[in-house]
């Protein structure tokens, strides 16, 4: 069984601790930094530092940052290295995570896995054994279908995005008609407090339409 360590910023990464916590067996720890950073960070190291964070926090197998700044997100996958992190998924998307290029050179250093997502219900096995194992929980959702007289009896969740949505959307499609579940999916994801960007093409319309599909292929081994 794996441990994760989840970093938290503001209302950020709360709801996933819980998640996980209620859905899974997987060993948790947390660390907070400050809602409120500067735009720009000259020398991030010393700014960690000055934090006092617990450091055994980074020897985790996988580590979950939601620190949602270029400057910062580096040292702390630079910190995950130095104590023995396996892995490292980096919410909130590229232009929040620093170069690429430079996440790319500490996980070859480190020899870790690094990956970087918009939204955590994206996550899918990748062939790396500690996300492989959390992503048989959490990630790109992943449902079992139970309906009755064209109506949905029954909402497996055999995997979820992280946050939660998908175990309330599960609730929600209980009595609906099959032909208006994958809308409807959609429509509950959308309505949960998501932390998601909201407004653009991405975001949380991308968990709505990877909810809907989910709901799709579930009723297509239904049938």
């Amino acid at each position: 069984m794996i441990s994760i360590s989840v970093i938290t910023r503001g209302k950020y990464g709360h709801r996933l601790i819980e998640n996980i916590k209620k859905n899974s067996d997987f060993k948790v720890s947390t660390i907070e930094i400050p809602e409120f950073l500067p735009d720009f960070i000259e020398a991030p190291s010393d700014f960690l530092t000055n934090l006092n964070l617990d450091k055994s926090i980074f020897s985790s197998d996988l580590i979950i940052a939601y620190i949602l700044h270029p400057d910062l997100t580096p040292e702390i996958v630079r910190l995950a290295g130095e104590n023995g992190a396996r892995a490292v998924i980096i919410a909130g998307g590229a232009e929040r995570a620093g170069g690429l290029s430079e996440l790319r050179k500490l996980a070859e250093k480190y020899n870790m896995h690094v990956e970087v997502h918009e939204i955590c219900c994206d996550i899918e096995q990748c062939g790396n054994n500690v996300v492989d194992e959390f992503a048989s929980c959490f990630g790109r959702p992943k449902l079992k279908i139970t309906a009755k007289a064209g109506l949905i009896t029954k909402v497996d969740v055999l995997r979820g995005a992280p946050c939660g949505s998908t175990w309330h959307m599960a609730k929600g499609l209980v009595g609906t008609g099959i032909k208006d579940a994958p809308a409807k999916a959609g429509l509950l994801v959308q309505q949960y407090p998501c932390r998601a960007v909201r407004g653009v093409k991405g975001g949380i319309h991308k968990a709505g339409e990877l909810h809907k599909k989910a709901v799709e292929n579930a009723l297509a081994v239904e049938d």
